[in-house]
């Protein structure tokens, strides 16, 4: 039996307590006094509805209520709902969240090898934790990482441990779709659809019917067609283009960003209620220069399939000296390069110029181009934030109002750059 995971129930008006976190048990709630979470709303019945949990979530009972419990503006009974949804009981708004403080305190695994990955530091363990945590549950999971750290690894992992581990895991790079055909590989289109549209397709979700999609560089997926996204997760409905009746699909979606995504809703780029939708849980992969501990280990994993016994032990020296801005990828290609030559060559150079005012790199053809451009816009606003604290003499308040930036919004903006970390 799966272990139901650790909910928080967050009201959106004046409650008592404030916050009600799920455990054992049914938890009452409604606007009288005898309530475990009392919501003061006159649309509220005293006893309005019971919540419990369930491997799969939240199960939602109504208690014969005046003005009902709705879920995406139906109304209903009974419901065995995922967190990351709001409900509304009668007009007062009711949130079911992931208790991700209860998450992360979760004791860390001890293991080296994971479900096709390998990490030794105790930031990649804290992944493989979570990860586990998380087995059982189909709640929708963001994969944060920079390029080439193993996202897709990840998001296979998650997948092994899900109930649906027995069905497809489909893949799709959403920075690769065409705006014109990113409807259609998602969806699907019927035949005839659109000029070139030979023969019907079924599209992404349909492929992955009782299974895993992972939606890779979602931050890249054009604004007309997050809409439909956001459908697909909250109804379970996706509309092939060419089609009127929208179909049911059954499938858990993993996505993953090296994009700020916060940052892209501000600028009107990513819709704010897709994002929080995604985002119920956040699992950040650390950068390979941020795990040293994890070099030696995977090189040799590395060179192991490619065929040879071992590396010499001063060839991993050099490698674990060494930062890889390409991460795990570039790691890789380091060791197969090694063995096809019998050197290891020129460490890369670093992606991020040395000032936002100088010329860029040269391009260069072993990264992508994603990964270029964002350690470029990473390496202004390092130099940015670190200037703005100097002149707030590290106020951060402060700072974020010179910045026009929300306070908790630097604050994840300086954790992530390891800008204002104590030396």
């Amino acid at each position: 039996m799966v272990d139901p995971l650790p909910v928080v129930l967050k009201p959106a008006i004046a409650s008592r307590p404030a916050a009600f976190r799920l455990s054992e048990g049914i938890c009452t709630v409604g606007s009288g006094s005898k309530c475990d979470l009392v919501i003061d709303d006159p649309t509220v019945s005293r006893s309005h509805v019971e919540m419990s949990l369930a491997p799969e979530g939240v199960r939602v009972r109504d208690l014969g209520s005046r003005n009902g419990t709705l879920y995406l503006g139906q109304r209903i009974d009974t419901a065995v709902l995922s967190p990351g949804t709001r409900i509304f009981l009668g007009g007062a708004g009711l949130s079911i969240e992931l208790d991700t403080e209860h998450l992360s305190n979760t004791a860390t695994l001890a293991a080296t090898l994971f479900r096709g990955m390998t990490g030794a530091s105790a930031a990649m363990l804290r992944v493989f934790t979570t990860i586990s945590r998380l087995d059982g549950s189909l709640v929708p999971v963001l994969i944060l990482g920079e390029s080439g750290v193993g996202k897709e690894l990840v998001a296979r992992a998650i997948h092994e441990g899900s109930r649906v581990a027995s069905g497809p895991f489909v893949a799709v790079n959403c920075g690769a779709l065409s705006r014109e055909l990113a409807a259609s590989t998602l969806f699907g289109h019927r035949k005839g659809a659109f000029t070139g549209a030979v023969a019907a397709r079924k599209g992404a979700f349909a492929a992955a019917e009782d299974g895993s999609l992972f939606l890779d560089e979602i931050g890249e997926l054009p604004l007309d067609l997050q809409p439909a996204l956001l459908r697909a997760l909250e109804a379970g409905e996706v509309t092939p283009v060419g089609e009127d009746v929208p179909r049911r699909v059954r499938v858990r979606v993993v996505t993953a960003t090296n994009r700020d995504l916060p940052e892209r809703v501000r600028a009107g780029l990513f819709r704010e209620d897709l994002y929080f939708r995604l985002a119920v849980v956040t699992l950040s992969v650390p950068p390979l220069r941020e795990r040293k501990d994890d070099v030696a280990t995977l090189a040799r994993v590395f060179a192991r399939q490619e065929g040879a016994p071992d590396l010499d032990d001063d060839v991993v020296d050099e490698l674990v000296r060494r930062d890889f801005p390409g991460n795990v990828r570039e790691l890789r290609n380091a060791v197969r390069a090694y063995l096809a030559l019998g050197s290891l060559g020129n460490a890369s150079p670093s992606l991020v110029p040395p000032s936002p005012d100088a010329p860029p790199a040269a391009p260069r053809f072993d990264v992508s181009y994603l990964a270029q451009r964002d350690a470029l816009v990473d390496g202004f606003t390092r130099k940015y934030v670190t200037a703005l604290l100097e002149h707030t003499r590290g106020n951060q308040s402060e700072a974020a109002r010179i910045a026009g930036l929300d306070r908790t919004y630097l604050g994840r903006m300086m954790g992530r750059l390891g800008v204002g970390r104590s030396k």
